[in-house]
């Protein structure tokens, strides 16, 4: 069994989801079951997978859970581009959002590519 503590990428999953608590509670109400909702399931989902596939045996079933916390990832990004054409994400906000998901993809990343040598 892995530590996901030791994990660089869990660090920084665990900094995006209180990243984007944050960020979403400035989002209107109205999307509290909407973008709001589903950027929280995809933020939490990361760290989520992380954790479980560090908890199972196999290699090949480790990789596969850090496939669906990168799978998470992406969608995320793609929910705070989304965010900053409909206005709820501006300026600073945005460029810090971005600049801590984009490093965690690459962490991310980098540990998938480690893992299929």
């Amino acid at each position: 069994m892995r530590d996901h503590r030791k994990l660089r990428a869990f660090e920084l999953a665990d900094e995006v989801v209180l990243l984007v608590y944050r960020l979403t509670d400035q989002f209107p109400k109205e999307e509290v079951y909407g973008l709001t909702s589903q950027m929280r399931r995809a933020a939490v989902s990361i760290p989520s997978n992380i954790v479980e596939g560090c908890a199972r045996e196999s290699q090949a079933e480790y990789f596969r859970f850090i496939e669906i916390a990168f799978g998470s990832l992406r969608e995320l990004h793609y929910q705070l581009g989304l965010s900053k054409r409909l206005g709820y994400v501006a300026g600073e906000n945005f460029l810090t959002s971005e600049s801590i998901i984009t490093e965690t993809e690459k962490v991310l990343a980098g540990l998938l590519r480690s893992m299929r040598r």
